[in-house]
């Protein structure tokens, strides 16, 4: 890998560990320390997440127009405002201000990273998303694990420090990142574009892939809703749900060796890499409808990581292969917004789901819209297909 791309996998690995310090731990800070009902928390959260959609947006169109450089750090700017913010104004109202702030912020920074990185590595192809992947997740053990101590001193503390870590990101993307891609890409029309298929076909494809991926991400997601209520009802300590956490993280940096040689030898296409992957989804989440004890969980857990690891990288990798030359930062940044509408939506989905019918029609209605995905998936780029084989004869 190149030097510039190491850079991108640091700076991706210190921003989400020093935000996994905090968003683990939103729901218990507002509720148990600021004092509000679990609904106004997920309120809180919901904010979050629809700033994080916008900043995800945005932040596209900026890497498009004034590169990764300038984008990533402006992302990091606002981020560290708002998280300095919070150091010394943690209360109410202010805290959903920053909070909010922060969701918008990082959203910025996400999809810039992404197209970055494929834009330092193309000949890389799937192992350049894959990298800022498992970093991502390196940093979300890593964080979320550190978090839970410093908690356990006081919450100051959790600000303090996601406030260096961000400080420590600013620099080293202010002296490491001067000099990557810093130009933006020069936009091109349709009528420029060599390609045999059109522009506009590509991003109908984005589209009905990201489709499923944001339906995907609205099952995922119930990890850390639904399920952990459902835990919690079952009688499992929330030292052994933290630890199910721990175990994801750590298999998404060490297992993947043994991923990569299954990629390699069995889903020689990234279409076929992401069903597998939604099959294993659906077997993880059939395994944790009939779970009644931690060990149920973990082996639920353990399967759904494997299922991740093929498709989280995925989507990516497809949207930098879709965009066009001088839209790649877009095209990740609608990749990065649908992943987070689907955590919007997901926990409401899921509770109004378990409160009506119970966790059995959850369970039933998630591999549903799985199934769904995986429709979305073999469908998404038929266009450009039929349009591929039909310009020939157009032509002749």
């Amino acid at each position: 890998m190149p030097r510039s791309l190491w850079l991108l996998i640091i700076g991706m690995l210190i921003n989400v560990t020093g935000s996994s310090f905090l968003w683990p731990l939103n729901t218990i800070y507002i509720h148990d320390h600021l004092g509000k009902s679990l609904t106004v928390a997920g309120f809180v959260l919901m904010l979050n997440s629809a700033a994080s959609v916008a900043g995800n947006l945005i932040g596209g169109v900026l890497f498009d127009r004034f590169g990764g450089y300038r984008s990533i750090l402006s992302g990091i700017i606002l981020t560290f405002a708002a998280i300095l913010g919070l150091v010394f104004f943690h209360g109410w109202p202010s805290y959903i201000v920053f909070l909010t702030l922060a969701g918008f912020g990082s959203g910025i920074v996400f999809p810039s990273m992404y197209a970055l990185a494929g834009t330092v590595w193309p000949e890389g192809g799937r192992k350049a998303f894959n990298a800022i992947y498992v970093s991502q997740n390196a940093g979300v053990a890593v964080g979320a694990a550190l978090g839970g101590l410093i908690a356990g001193y006081s919450f100051q503390y959790i600000f303090i420090a996601n406030a260096a870590l961000y400080a420590v990101f600013f620099l080293l993307a202010c002296f490491g990142y001067r000099n990557i891609a810093a130009r933006p890409a020069a936009q091109t029309s349709i009528l420029q574009q060599s390609s045999k298929v059109r522009k506009n076909d590509k991003f109908t494809a984005l589209m009905i892939l990201c489709s499923g991926y944001a339906l995907c991400w609205v099952a995922y997601v119930q990890w850390q809703s639904t399920i952990a209520a459902h835990t919690q009802e079952l009688g499992i300590p929330l030292t052994q749900y933290s630890l199910i956490w721990t175990i994801n993280g750590a298999l998404i940096v060490f297992a993947q060796p043994l991923v990569n040689t299954f990629v390699k030898y069995f889903a020689e296409s990234i279409k076929k890499q992401m069903m597998i992957g939604f099959v294993i989804f659906i077997v993880s989440f059939a395994v944790v409808s009939f779970a009644d004890a931690f060990s149920g969980f973990m082996a639920a857990m353990i399967i759904l990581t494997v299922g991740e690891m093929l498709v989280w990288p995925a989507v990516p990798t497809i949207a930098n292969d879709l965009a066009p030359k001088g839209k790649e930062g877009f095209y990740q940044g609608f990749v990065n917004s649908t992943a987070t509408g689907g955590r919007m939506i997901g926990p409401l989905l899921g509770g109004v789901l378990v409160d009506m019918y119970g966790m059995n029609m959850l369970f039933l209605v998630l591999i549903g819209l799985l199934f769904l995905a995986m429709f979305t998936t073999s469908i998404y780029d038929k266009k450009m297909k039929e349009q591929t084989v039909s310009e020939p004869v157009m032509n002749s």
